[in-house]
């Protein structure tokens, strides 16, 4: 078998958006995602990867990671897999620096890409992760879709994946995604699209519900946080589910308390509830406003625009860190 390459992209800018000053919304500082990383590293060499390409930033992430590569000593220090750092391109500060990182990857032949973000570093990793497992880790401020795990654990079960110790096939779990197209605007979002009736994007994070018209989700948790709780409190759908959950929001109707960003509980009200099946296309019936995907608003529409909403099965590969590490557990794979 070929040499296990695996690829870790840190997002330094997660975690920093307007709902820091709003809510009380956990921090992740630069150091600690460089220690992330570095607990990747260890976990990986640990069961066989030999090599992983880690994305450079302008943040500070990769400039501590490599500070403690060159301090590292032999024979003291647990043994890292040869570490190669993307460089070629000046990082521009911006989501694009992840699509390009996650891109020379998956060209490179990683076998696992691990992501360091919220929920909008883990969209914009899924557009260019192609078939690649992706194993998004919480770095974020609204954090749904990645996983709040330790980097050690994740590593681990990233690397066992990535050596084929663990058959992928078992372990990975397809996400629903869903695609809005607005004229010529296409985005895609893995865990909700929210309808606005304000006319501009402002702040890109949304956190007050009060202009919110309709919202659509791949899954809804009762326990999660964001606004898919509100789905979630309503009509829970797993994210194993292939369904996903369509609402109308506005006064008339039923009022969910929902925890729609951390430390923040709002009053939404629901006038409708149901199931959004896979395949179904929603033509949106705010004339105009703004659409969010995961939580932040991207696309402004008139009323010559006419938005729809489609729920898609062929979402990211994802890895089942506690399936993984399960396996590991029934094979002792992990066992001397």
């Amino acid at each position: 078998m070929a040499e296990a390459l695996v690829g870790i992209v840190a997002n330094p800018m997660s975690g920093r958006d307007v709902r820091r000053l709003v809510a009380q919304a956990s921090v992740f500082p630069t150091a600690e995602k460089a220690n992330m990383v570095q607990r990747l590293l260890g976990a990986l060499a640990a069961v066989g990867v030999g090599r992983v390409l880690v994305s450079t930033d302008l943040g500070g992430i990769s400039a501590g990671v490599l500070r403690a590569w060159r301090q590292r000593r032999p024979g003291r220090d647990a043994p890292w897999p040869e570490v190669e750092f993307l460089d070629g391109w000046v990082p521009a500060g911006s989501a694009a620096d992840t699509v390009r990182a996650v891109e020379h990857m998956v060209r490179a032949g990683v076998r696992v890409v691990v992501c360091l973000g919220g929920d909008g570093t883990a969209r914009v990793a899924a557009q260019a992760v192609g078939a690649v497992p992706l194993l998004p880790l919480s770095t974020g401020t609204n954090n749904v879709f990645p996983q709040l795990r330790e980097a050690t654990v994740a590593g681990l079960a990233a690397g066992l994946v990535a050596t084929g110790a663990v058959a992928g096939g078992s372990v990975l779990r397809r996400a629903s995604v869903l695609r809005v197209v607005a004229g010529s605007r296409r985005e895609v979002a893995l865990v909700d699209v929210a309808v606005s009736s304000a006319l501009h994007v402002g702040s890109r994070a949304l956190w007050d519900p009060s202009t919110l018209t309709e919202l659509y989700c791949t899954f809804a948790e009762p326990d999660g946080i964001g606004l898919s709780s509100v789905a979630g409190l309503l009509r829970p759908s797993g994210r194993d589910e292939a369904e996903g959950v369509a609402l109308r929001l506005g006064a008339g109707g039923r009022v969910v308390r929902a925890p729609i960003a951390p430390g923040l509980i709002r009053s939404v009200g629901v006038r409708e509830c149901r199931v959004l099946g896979v395949g179904e296309t929603v033509v949106v019936r705010t004339a105009s406003g703004v659409i969010a995907v995961d939580g932040e608003r991207e696309i402004e529409f008139g009323p010559g625009v006419v938005p729809s909403v489609r729920l898609c099965a062929e979402g990211p590969w994802c890895v089942d860190v506690r399936a993984v590490l399960r396996r590991a557990a029934e094979e002792s794979l992990l066992v001397e």
